[in-house]
């Protein structure tokens, strides 16, 4: 059972390499679109924002190229979007030195899918160190409700991979929920399996919530994936539950776990579902067809959602019915992050209500 720390400074702390994306306007092809529109993101400061832009206090941990306008950027970024951050300026070591990754992406459109250039060359969050943050002071003096990791940082290096695992120690023994996102990506594992899969596997008997696909399991954590179910996703959902259930044996200290579930009608039109495993009971959002304006970050949606619903220590029926909702709610936008105005507006995503409101 979940038991959130009382009186915490910060409910929800993400570590992140920060960056910028790129998208051309009007759906329009990388290559084909000249006008571009540039954001601050990352898969981590997605997850955060759908409770910062309900109230909550929220930080991520990260370092920025020390005089850059693109870490300037980011900085005012972050606060439009009710997002702290904290972290050490370092500096740039000259035009071949250190910089912001570049996510360089388009949305798609009809039958042309998505696709999405990563230019992490140089990147300055690949230097992420635990000795730059005071972890006594943030996690047993001020406080945190739930420290959230995702696989794409905990993998990004050597040095990230350290930060994620003594952040995950440090959260452990002050009493801090940890919640861990599998996120596996094969470039970033190359040449390093063994090294991460021991890291992962230690994060993830850390972990109270546990969260992934089928190839986060099997990759990341060698879990043997689902068995072969309908065609259709509602008909694979009971393969889906028996692999999460194998999860939870091998990592009993976890009590929740969850995966989105999607299948890919078009670049307009996905079937979008979830379920989720509170203890022994299980919950599920069915899938439906859902309209996609850019697919990128409706995962980090579910997630900042779902998190969102257990900080707000709501039933667990609630959290996946809120996390289904802001995940859905981020495809609507050309962001990859949501800033939902209200409760009020996710619970009408997921009643399918989509009338005016004046």
């Amino acid at each position: 059972m979940l038991k959130i720390k009382k009186d915490c400074a910060y409910a929800l702390i993400v570590p992140t390499s920060m960056g910028v994306r790129i998208t051309p306007q009007d759906r329009q092809a990388v290559g084909s679109g000249t006008t571009y529109i540039m954001q601050a993101t990352s898969a981590e400061s997605n997850v955060v924002n759908i409770p910062a832009s309900l109230g909550m206090r929220t930080s991520v941990l990260t370092t920025f190229v020390e005089g850059s306008p693109i870490a300037d950027f980011i900085k005012a970024d972050l606060r439009r979007r009710n997002v702290e951050y904290q972290g050490v300026s370092v500096p740039q070591g000259g035009p071949w030195g250190y910089r912001h990754q570049f996510n360089i992406a388009d949305s798609g459109y009809g039958m042309r899918g998505p696709r999405v250039h990563n230019d992490r060359a140089g990147e300055v969050g690949r230097t992420l160190n635990v000795k730059d943050f005071d972890l006594k002071k943030l996690f047993g003096e001020e406080g945190v409700a739930i420290l959230h990791l995702s696989g794409l940082i905990a993998a990004l290096s050597p040095e990230t991979s350290i930060f994620c695992r003594e952040l995950a120690r440090e959260a452990k023994k002050y009493g801090t929920l940890i919640s861990f996102d599998l996120n596996f990506r094969a470039s970033f594992w190359k040449w390093r399996e063994a090294e991460l899969k021991e890291i992962f596997k230690e994060i993830a008997s850390l972990a109270d919530i546990l969260i992934g696909n089928e190839e986060d399991f099997q990759l990341a954590l060698g879990i043997q994936g689902p068995e072969a179910g309908g065609k259709d996703l509602a008909g694979k959902i009971d393969g889906f539950k028996k692999m999460i259930e194998q999860v939870k044996r091998t990592y009993p200290n976890a009590s929740v776990f969850a995966t989105t579930l999607r299948e890919v009608v078009n670049a307009n039109a996905h079937v979008w579902g979830a379920i989720l495993l509170d203890e022994n009971t299980w919950h599920v959002a069915e899938p439906r067809e859902i309209p996609v304006l850019d697919r990128i970050g409706g995962g980090d949606g579910f997630v900042g959602g779902m998190l969102y619903g257990i900080l707000k220590k709501w039933e667990p029926e609630k959290w996946l019915q809120f996390g289904w909702a802001t995940g859905a709610l981020a495809t609507t936008l050309l962001t990859d992050f949501a800033c939902p105005a209200d409760e009020d507006q996710v619970w009408s995503i997921w009643q399918g209500n989509a009338r005016v409101k004046r």
